[in-house]
Protein backbone atom coordinates (compact mmCIF):
# COMPACT_ATOMS: atom_id res chain seq x y z
CA UNK A 1 0.00 0.00 0.00
CA UNK A 2 1.24 3.62 -0.59
CA UNK A 3 0.72 4.94 2.31
CA UNK A 4 0.17 2.61 5.74
CA UNK A 5 -1.15 5.83 7.72
CA UNK A 6 -5.75 5.53 7.59
CA UNK A 7 -7.43 7.85 5.34
CA UNK A 8 -11.39 8.88 5.60
CA UNK A 9 -12.21 5.88 3.05
CA UNK A 10 -10.03 3.62 5.68
CA UNK A 11 -11.37 4.14 8.53
CA UNK A 12 -15.35 4.37 7.51
CA UNK A 13 -14.65 0.90 6.10
CA UNK A 14 -12.78 -0.49 8.94
CA UNK A 15 -15.40 0.96 11.32
CA UNK A 16 -17.98 -0.69 9.07
CA UNK A 17 -16.41 -4.05 9.04
CA UNK A 18 -16.42 -4.47 12.80
CA UNK A 19 -19.92 -2.68 13.46
CA UNK A 20 -18.34 0.01 14.86
CA UNK A 21 -20.29 3.35 15.53
CA UNK A 22 -18.48 6.33 17.43
CA UNK A 23 -20.04 6.96 20.61
CA UNK A 24 -20.35 10.36 22.41
CA UNK A 25 -20.16 8.50 26.01
CA UNK A 26 -16.91 7.81 25.01
CA UNK A 27 -15.75 10.62 23.43
CA UNK A 28 -15.23 8.85 19.98
CA UNK A 29 -13.96 11.15 17.26
CA UNK A 30 -11.35 9.28 15.05
CA UNK A 31 -8.97 11.21 13.58
CA UNK A 32 -9.37 10.79 8.96
CA UNK A 33 -6.99 12.94 7.60
CA UNK A 34 -3.03 11.58 7.42
CA UNK A 35 -1.15 14.65 7.13
CA UNK A 36 -3.00 16.10 10.62
CA UNK A 37 -1.53 12.91 11.92
CA UNK A 38 1.99 13.31 10.93
CA UNK A 39 2.13 16.60 11.88
CA UNK A 40 0.73 15.41 15.43
CA UNK A 41 4.06 13.07 15.48
CA UNK A 42 6.79 15.67 14.24
CA UNK A 43 4.82 18.34 16.61
CA UNK A 44 5.44 15.84 19.94
CA UNK A 45 9.14 15.37 18.45
CA UNK A 46 8.71 11.87 18.75
CA UNK A 47 12.05 10.19 18.57
CA UNK A 48 13.44 6.89 16.90
CA UNK A 49 14.61 5.87 20.97
CA UNK A 50 10.83 6.67 22.70
CA UNK A 51 8.59 3.97 23.67
CA UNK A 52 5.37 6.24 23.41
CA UNK A 53 2.53 5.47 25.82
CA UNK A 54 -0.75 6.22 23.48
CA UNK A 55 -4.47 6.77 25.48
CA UNK A 56 -7.60 6.06 23.32
CA UNK A 57 -6.13 4.71 20.24
CA UNK A 58 -9.24 3.88 18.76
CA UNK A 59 -9.41 2.55 15.11
CA UNK A 60 -5.55 3.08 14.98
CA UNK A 61 -4.78 6.45 12.97
CA UNK A 62 -2.43 8.05 15.18
CA UNK A 63 -1.11 4.35 16.48
CA UNK A 64 0.51 4.13 13.04
CA UNK A 65 1.95 7.43 12.46
CA UNK A 66 3.61 6.96 16.18
CA UNK A 67 5.29 3.64 15.03
CA UNK A 68 6.42 5.28 11.92
CA UNK A 69 8.89 7.35 14.14
CA UNK A 70 9.35 5.71 18.13
CA UNK A 71 10.85 2.73 19.05
CA UNK A 72 7.57 0.98 20.65
CA UNK A 73 4.10 2.30 20.93
CA UNK A 74 1.81 0.70 24.09
CA UNK A 75 -1.72 1.86 23.59
CA UNK A 76 -3.89 1.55 26.18
CA UNK A 77 -7.63 1.10 24.91
CA UNK A 78 -11.12 0.74 26.96
CA UNK A 79 -13.06 -0.55 24.02
CA UNK A 80 -13.66 -4.11 23.41
CA UNK A 81 -13.99 -4.19 20.55
CA UNK A 82 -11.31 -1.85 18.97
CA UNK A 83 -8.78 -3.49 21.48
CA UNK A 84 -9.49 -6.76 19.69
CA UNK A 85 -9.07 -5.26 16.08
CA UNK A 86 -6.03 -2.64 16.88
CA UNK A 87 -3.51 -5.23 16.32
CA UNK A 88 -4.68 -7.00 13.11
CA UNK A 89 -4.70 -2.86 11.52
CA UNK A 90 -1.30 -2.77 12.77
CA UNK A 91 0.17 -6.17 11.14
CA UNK A 92 -1.53 -5.22 8.11
CA UNK A 93 -0.51 -1.71 7.71
CA UNK A 94 2.64 -1.45 9.14
CA UNK A 95 3.68 -5.28 9.47
CA UNK A 96 7.53 -4.41 9.87
CA UNK A 97 6.79 -2.49 13.12
CA UNK A 98 3.73 -5.07 14.22
CA UNK A 99 6.56 -6.52 16.92
CA UNK A 100 7.31 -2.72 18.43
CA UNK A 101 3.67 -2.79 19.39
CA UNK A 102 2.02 -3.72 22.85
CA UNK A 103 -2.03 -3.62 23.50
CA UNK A 104 -3.21 -2.74 27.40
CA UNK A 105 -7.00 -3.68 27.47
CA UNK A 106 -8.19 -1.71 29.79
CA UNK A 107 -9.46 1.71 31.35
CA UNK A 108 -6.95 4.13 31.52
CA UNK A 109 -7.52 5.53 34.91
CA UNK A 110 -6.79 1.93 36.50
CA UNK A 111 -3.76 1.68 34.73
CA UNK A 112 -0.83 1.44 37.10
CA UNK A 113 1.97 -0.62 34.93
CA UNK A 114 2.52 -1.28 31.54
CA UNK A 115 4.27 -3.94 29.37
CA UNK A 116 7.80 -3.39 28.02
CA UNK A 117 10.14 -0.46 28.83
CA UNK A 118 9.25 2.79 30.60
CA UNK A 119 6.95 4.87 28.29
CA UNK A 120 9.29 8.12 27.85
CA UNK A 121 6.48 9.97 26.32
CA UNK A 122 2.66 10.56 25.67
CA UNK A 123 0.58 11.21 22.81
CA UNK A 124 -2.92 10.68 22.09
CA UNK A 125 -5.92 12.17 21.43
CA UNK A 126 -7.74 11.91 24.65
CA UNK A 127 -11.46 11.63 24.51
CA UNK A 128 -12.99 14.48 25.53
CA UNK A 129 -15.05 13.83 29.00
CA UNK A 130 -12.06 12.13 30.42
CA UNK A 131 -9.32 14.25 29.32
CA UNK A 132 -7.52 15.93 32.43
CA UNK A 133 -8.55 13.18 35.08
CA UNK A 134 -6.67 11.22 32.46
CA UNK A 135 -3.89 13.22 31.94
CA UNK A 136 -2.78 13.75 35.46
CA UNK A 137 -3.10 9.91 36.01
CA UNK A 138 -0.49 9.13 33.34
CA UNK A 139 1.77 12.05 34.64
CA UNK A 140 1.39 11.28 38.29
CA UNK A 141 1.94 7.36 37.42
CA UNK A 142 4.61 7.12 35.14
CA UNK A 143 7.16 9.53 35.95
CA UNK A 144 9.39 8.42 33.44
CA UNK A 145 7.02 10.74 30.72
CA UNK A 146 9.30 13.14 29.93
CA UNK A 147 7.06 14.57 26.99
CA UNK A 148 3.59 14.55 26.33
CA UNK A 149 1.47 16.37 23.37
CA UNK A 150 -2.42 15.81 23.84
CA UNK A 151 -5.08 17.28 21.56
CA UNK A 152 -8.10 17.46 23.62
CA UNK A 153 -11.56 19.97 23.49
CA UNK A 154 -10.21 23.38 22.35
CA UNK A 155 -11.93 25.04 25.42
CA UNK A 156 -9.79 22.25 27.79
CA UNK A 157 -6.54 23.21 26.03
CA UNK A 158 -7.09 26.36 26.96
CA UNK A 159 -7.78 25.84 30.54
CA UNK A 160 -3.97 23.16 30.81
CA UNK A 161 -2.77 25.78 29.29
CA UNK A 162 -3.64 29.01 31.50
CA UNK A 163 -1.28 31.18 33.43
CA UNK A 164 -2.31 32.96 36.44
CA UNK A 165 -4.34 35.59 35.89
CA UNK A 166 -5.90 34.30 33.35
CA UNK A 167 -9.93 34.05 32.82
CA UNK A 168 -10.02 30.22 32.74
CA UNK A 169 -7.38 29.47 34.88
CA UNK A 170 -8.23 27.06 37.41
CA UNK A 171 -7.41 23.37 39.03
CA UNK A 172 -6.70 21.65 35.65
CA UNK A 173 -3.51 24.40 35.23
CA UNK A 174 -2.63 24.31 38.25
CA UNK A 175 -2.32 20.43 38.21
CA UNK A 176 -0.92 20.24 35.58
CA UNK A 177 1.62 22.58 36.37
CA UNK A 178 2.73 20.69 39.26
CA UNK A 179 4.44 18.54 37.01
CA UNK A 180 5.46 20.18 33.90
CA UNK A 181 5.51 23.16 31.90
CA UNK A 182 2.65 23.56 29.93
CA UNK A 183 1.93 25.34 26.78
CA UNK A 184 -0.54 25.71 23.92
CA UNK A 185 1.06 23.86 20.29
CA UNK A 186 -1.22 24.73 18.07
CA UNK A 187 -4.98 23.98 17.09
CA UNK A 188 -7.14 21.39 15.01
CA UNK A 189 -10.21 21.55 13.23
CA UNK A 190 -13.19 19.93 13.03
CA UNK A 191 -13.04 18.10 9.60
CA UNK A 192 -10.20 15.98 10.33
CA UNK A 193 -12.34 14.04 12.82
CA UNK A 194 -15.08 11.59 12.19
CA UNK A 195 -17.47 12.02 13.22
CA UNK A 196 -17.01 16.02 13.32
CA UNK A 197 -17.09 16.67 17.03
CA UNK A 198 -19.44 19.93 17.59
CA UNK A 199 -16.17 21.67 18.82
CA UNK A 200 -12.88 22.97 17.84
CA UNK A 201 -9.96 20.98 19.12
CA UNK A 202 -5.79 22.32 20.48
CA UNK A 203 -2.66 20.39 20.98
CA UNK A 204 -1.28 20.71 24.41
CA UNK A 205 2.43 20.32 24.90
CA UNK A 206 3.56 19.19 28.27
CA UNK A 207 7.75 18.64 29.32
CA UNK A 208 8.33 17.27 32.54
CA UNK A 209 10.12 19.10 35.00
CA UNK A 210 10.33 19.00 39.41
CA UNK A 211 7.65 20.31 41.30
CA UNK A 212 8.08 22.59 43.70
CA UNK A 213 10.10 22.45 46.36
CA UNK A 214 8.25 21.50 49.50
CA UNK A 215 7.85 19.37 52.66
CA UNK A 216 3.99 18.82 51.82
CA UNK A 217 2.93 16.22 49.47
CA UNK A 218 1.69 16.22 46.63
CA UNK A 219 -1.86 15.33 47.97
CA UNK A 220 -1.66 18.07 50.62
CA UNK A 221 -1.32 20.43 47.65
CA UNK A 222 -3.63 19.57 45.83
CA UNK A 223 -6.22 19.94 48.39
CA UNK A 224 -5.28 23.64 48.33
CA UNK A 225 -5.83 23.87 44.72
CA UNK A 226 -9.42 22.26 45.11
CA UNK A 227 -10.32 24.20 48.07
CA UNK A 228 -9.38 27.10 46.44
CA UNK A 229 -11.13 27.08 43.17
CA UNK A 230 -14.51 25.24 44.46
CA UNK A 231 -15.44 28.71 45.50
CA UNK A 232 -12.90 30.68 43.05
CA UNK A 233 -15.15 34.52 43.64
CA UNK A 234 -14.44 34.06 47.03
CA UNK A 235 -11.23 35.09 48.53
CA UNK A 236 -8.56 33.22 49.90
CA UNK A 237 -9.18 33.34 53.43
CA UNK A 238 -12.74 32.26 52.62
CA UNK A 239 -12.78 29.66 50.21
CA UNK A 240 -9.63 27.83 52.15
CA UNK A 241 -11.86 27.99 55.67
CA UNK A 242 -13.07 24.98 55.16
CA UNK A 243 -9.73 23.04 54.24
CA UNK A 244 -8.13 25.09 57.09
CA UNK A 245 -10.76 24.61 59.61
CA UNK A 246 -11.35 28.46 60.26
CA UNK A 247 -11.00 31.54 58.41
CA UNK A 248 -8.22 32.46 60.64
CA UNK A 249 -6.59 29.47 60.07
CA UNK A 250 -6.72 29.82 56.73
CA UNK A 251 -5.52 33.35 57.15
CA UNK A 252 -2.45 32.36 59.29
CA UNK A 253 -1.90 29.59 56.83
CA UNK A 254 -1.71 33.19 53.75
CA UNK A 255 0.11 35.09 56.09
CA UNK A 256 3.11 32.81 56.66
CA UNK A 257 3.16 31.77 52.99
CA UNK A 258 3.45 35.41 52.34
CA UNK A 259 0.44 35.58 50.71
CA UNK A 260 -2.57 37.79 51.04
CA UNK A 261 -6.01 36.45 52.13
CA UNK A 262 -7.51 38.97 50.36
CA UNK A 263 -5.90 37.37 46.78
CA UNK A 264 -8.10 34.73 45.02
CA UNK A 265 -6.85 31.31 43.67
CA UNK A 266 -6.81 32.83 39.89
CA UNK A 267 -3.68 34.92 41.03
CA UNK A 268 -1.47 32.46 42.23
CA UNK A 269 1.13 30.15 40.86
CA UNK A 270 1.72 25.99 41.83
CA UNK A 271 4.46 27.20 44.15
CA UNK A 272 2.25 29.62 45.83
CA UNK A 273 -0.24 26.84 46.66
CA UNK A 274 2.44 24.46 47.42
CA UNK A 275 3.74 27.04 50.41
CA UNK A 276 0.31 27.09 51.36
CA UNK A 277 0.22 23.54 52.07
CA UNK A 278 3.44 23.66 53.70
CA UNK A 279 2.57 26.24 56.50
CA UNK A 280 -0.86 23.92 57.35
CA UNK A 281 1.26 21.40 57.06
CA UNK A 282 4.02 22.32 59.08
CA UNK A 283 1.36 23.96 61.75
CA UNK A 284 -0.45 20.68 62.51
CA UNK A 285 3.35 18.65 63.21
CA UNK A 286 4.37 21.24 64.67
CA UNK A 287 7.81 21.47 62.48
CA UNK A 288 9.85 23.76 60.80
CA UNK A 289 9.09 27.42 61.55
CA UNK A 290 7.80 29.57 58.65
CA UNK A 291 10.09 30.70 55.94
CA UNK A 292 12.56 27.47 56.61
CA UNK A 293 12.92 26.80 52.68
CA UNK A 294 16.32 25.23 53.35
CA UNK A 295 14.46 21.82 54.32
CA UNK A 296 12.38 21.26 51.99
CA UNK A 297 12.20 18.60 50.07
CA UNK A 298 11.83 18.02 46.15
CA UNK A 299 7.99 17.38 45.47
CA UNK A 300 7.12 16.49 48.69
CA UNK A 301 6.03 12.68 49.98
CA UNK A 302 3.15 11.42 48.51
Amino acid sequence: MSDPLLGPTDIRELAASLGVRPTKQRGQNFVIDANTVRRIVRTAGVRPDDTVLEIGPGLGSLTLGLLETARAVTAVEIDDVLAQALPGTVAERLPERADRFELVHRDALRVTELPGEPPTALVANLPYNVAVPVLLHVLATFPTVERTLVMVQAEVADRLAAAPGSRVYGVPSVKANWYADVRRSGSIGRNVFWPAPNVDSGLVSLVRRDPPRTRASRREVFAVVDAAFAQRRKTLRAALAGWAGSAAQAEAALTGAGIDPRTRGEALTVADFAAIAEQRSDSASGSAPDGASGSRTEGGAE
